[in-house]
């Protein structure tokens, strides 16, 4: 075989010519030499395997025949005849090669060699060879192009998380989200089986388990704190023979799955099913809505750590990985303060205080794991009270903990929600409900897993890192995958390319080919990279503009007003009449290649006039400062992270508005929104003042002022102020608007100042 293998390369080598011809593969070989030929592939191209390989070259013949069409035939290779010149695509494991750590492919005119020295390694470079056939159905002969690949990845550990407890998953889609997996080179699926919003997986000691906690009576459907139900019931869990038949699923595609078992918090679930395991001993109730319950697992019981070492031992006999997580994260101490339990154990095992109590829980389920030959990973709060050298620390707060931890010897995986939290918002005009924050596919990109300050032995110990799908707001299979893709393929090439071969540009290149192949293969996806950065802003003269920016240097920018198609895009467009405005990213061609962005504009005597404010909002609801109150934009989304409010936090809302000359009035309206759960509540009662000026310096009350409040808590309210007379003649108009003050007993937030959110002021 090494005799074959040599003469193969040679005559290749020979009519082998490299070129710079663009390949579009994600993540990106870190070695490439592209030739100037192509391989034809047809009905006619035959798999030849060699020993050992049987089940890829079965699998990666239906996966040619389910991407293009094309039906191969399959031999394996006896070792008598030559292969040379054949039309083939040859699959190897070849145990003498000198290259260990990847695999090797070689595009030539007549045949296309693919070998590794182990069959997960071989499995990659599969995936390679898949993302170089174009996707085309019925395609009678597709183009290779030759070219030849020495490709090795950079970390051991490349993941992916999901969250099925808050939303469940059926079996048929955690099969195609571990496909997504193995097409980036993913080598790692964390499955979140348990929290406070519903128990998962069978465990057949405690059936209650799934009979009770894998229910909930119902889920909150709007944004946090907007107390907002679908008053239906929620239930899912997954089989014992479903979970078996999903690991394998997964082996075959050399993927190791790491359950999660979340201990001593997030725990609600458990204790609805068997209250016994808490403090107070219930009722409880599996949570709802989301967020940190403070009831979580009792430290003190000794019943606590059998019930958890029964759930651990049956879920370590149906998953092979070294590694079972066991969360660790986000526990308050609360009940334990108050648990006289608890405090006699931490009495007795002579504990500092409920922190140690905690250390103490998550070191003794620690050695229980040891105990049956596997290791412990968790989130970075194991770290507190010390840990093993055995343990993994997954480090979400930041990499702090991660560096923390490798500085002690533990072994790391990177996961910081600054860079790896796919449940984070990859766009700024967002349709759906996410959980907040922002996370762009570029800030994905630069992302670099192991700390500068780390030494060179230290950053041994980061393994890789992984990306986060918290399903708070993925109620559904298709909006996990628009919140993943292409994202999952940023992260797959920093942890797959060297830091050397990294280039976003020329990731950039390939992103329209990648969105393309996600489109072939049905996967929904969010084109959030090529959408439009939008801007209300004041122009001269008391006009307001609509700018309009995109990271896309190739491209036109299309434009429509009131439904009707205008010129393109060439600078901000004057708003100077209420309507509907939209637009969206096209390429050179003008098709439509981003979602379309719309915005309505509402125009009133206010819009664009000269506004102050006596007291500026909080800076992280500052919005465009006072210009937001007049810059005739109306939020109509009841969401309080809505940057169309201001936000004052125990101040009063006082503006003036200059209209630069008299005006006749007769209505003037003011925006707010009340939502008491985030404790934003209404303007003082009978404190909404409106008053009128001539040279801006003394005011006075119109006769007669008549005020009517239109909304309910949780949604916009407009507070319209009409005075008896019909017409008013004023240049200055001053609106007082005094803050709630202090959140009453029994509300969220009681003992705190009250916010105090405005939006549009109209003037009609």
């Amino acid at each position: 075989m090494k005799k074959l293998f040599s003469l193969l390369a040679v005559t290749i080598s020979c009519k082998f010519s490299f070129s710079q011809k663009q390949i579009n593969i994600v993540p990106y070989p870190n070695d490439v030499k592209m030739g100037k030929g192509y391989f034809d592939l047809s009905s006619a191209t035959k798999i030849i395997y060699g020993k050992g390989t049987e089940k890829l070259a079965s699998y990666f013949k239906d996966q040619v025949t389910n991407l293009t069409g094309l039906s191969l035939k399959v031999e394996l290779y006896d070792g008598k005849n030559p292969l040379l010149n054949k039309n083939n695509i040859q699959l190897f494991l070849n145990d003498e090669t000198s290259f260990k750590e990847g695999y090797t492919l070689l595009v030539s005119k007549t045949t296309i060699d693919l070998k590794a020295k182990e069959s997960a390694l071989l499995f990659n470079g599969i995936q390679t060879l898949l993302q170089l056939l174009p996707v085309k159905k019925s395609a009678k002969s597709i183009s290779i192009p030759q070219l030849f690949i020495k490709d090795s990845a950079r970390f051991p550990y490349r993941g992916m998380h999901l969250d099925v407890s808050r939303h469940f998953f059926p079996v048929a889609f955690i099969k195609k989200y571990i496909d997504l997996l193995a097409m980036h080179k993913y080598n790692t699926f964390h499955w979140h089986l348990s929290d406070d919003q519903g128990w998962r997986i069978e465990i057949k000691k405690y059936p209650l388990l799934t009979q009770i906690g894998s229910c909930r009576d119902q889920t909150l459907v709007g944004n946090y704190g907007s107390n907002k139900y679908d008053g239906t019931k929620y239930c899912g869990f997954y089989t014992q023979e479903q979970v078996k038949e999903i690991v394998q699923y997964a082996t075959d595609r050399f993927i190791t799955v790491i359950p999660e078992i979340e201990m001593p918090g997030h725990a609600v679930a458990a204790l609805t099913s068997y209250p016994y395991l808490g403090c107070t001993k219930g009722p409880y109730k599996t949570m709802e809505t989301w967020g940190i319950s403070e009831d979580v697992f009792c430290a003190g019981n000794d019943s606590t750590y059998t019930f958890v070492e029964d759930v651990l031992k049956e879920v370590m006999e149906l998953f092979p990985s070294k590694l079972i997580h066991i969360g660790g994260d986000e526990c308050p101490k609360v009940r334990w303060k108050t648990c006289p339990v608890c405090q006699q154990k931490i009495k007795k095992e002579n504990l500092k205080d409920e922190h140690e109590l905690q250390s103490y829980f998550v070191k003794r389920i620690e050695k229980f794991v040891n105990s049956q030959g596997k290791n412990i990973i968790g989130w970075d709060e194991i770290l507190e009270g010390g840990l093993a050298p055995n343990a993994t620390v997954m480090s979400w707060r930041g990499t702090e903990g991660g560096i923390a931890a490798a500085r002690q010897g533990n072994n790391v995986v990177m996961t910081p929600g600054s860079h790896c939290y796919f449940d984070h918002s990859q766009s700024n005009n967002e349709d759906s409900i996410t959980i907040g924050s922002y996370l762009p596919l570029e800030k994905v990109y630069e992302f670099e897993p192991v700390p500068a300050k780390l030494s060179a032995d230290e950053a041994k110990r980061i393994l890789g890192a992984q990306g986060n799908v918290w399903t708070e707001y993925m109620t559904n299979e298709s909006k996990v995958e628009y919140m993943i893709l292409p994202r999952i393929a940023a992260l797959a090439e920093i942890l797959w390319s060297t830091t050397g071969k990294r280039d976003f540009a020329n990731f950039e290149k390939r992103l329209p080919f990648i969105l393309k192949r996600y489109k072939a293969m049905n996967y929904n996806y969010s084109t959030a990279f090529y959408d439009l950065n939008t801007s209300v802003i004041k122009l001269p003269n008391d006009k307001i503009g609509w700018k309009l920016a995109t990271k896309n240097k190739n491209g036109l920018i299309l434009l429509k007003i009131n439904g009707k198609q205008v010129k393109n895009y060439s600078g901000p467009v004057l708003i100077n009449e209420t309507g509907e405005y939209e637009a969206a990213m096209g390429d050179k061609n003008g098709y439509v290649i981003s979602k379309w962005i719309n915005q309505i504009f509402k125009i009133n005597k206010a819009s664009g006039k000269f506004i102050t404010l006596k007291n500026e909002p909080e800076i992280f609801y500052s919005g465009s400062g006072a210009f937001s109150l007049v810059d005739g934009v109306q939020n109509s989304k009841g969401m309080a992270k809505s940057a169309e409010f201001l936000g004052f936090l125990g101040k009063d809302l006082e503006a003036i508005i200059d209209f630069g000359e008299k005006i006749n009035f007769s209505e003037v309206r003011i925006h707010t929104f009340t939502q008491t759960a985030s404790w934003i509540y209404p303007a003082k009662q009978n404190s909404i003042k409106v008053l009128i000026s001539n040279d801006g310096i003394n005011f006075m009350l119109p006769q007669n002022e008549i005020f009517t409040i239109e909304g309910n808590s949780n949604v916009i309210n407009k507070i319209t102020f009409s005075p008896s007379q019909k017409i008013i003649q004023s240049r200055y108009i001053k609106i007082i608007a005094e803050d709630y003050g202090i959140i009453p007993e029994g509300n969220p937030g009681a003992g705190n100042a009250a916010w105090l959110f405005v939006d549009e002021v109209e003037v009609l």
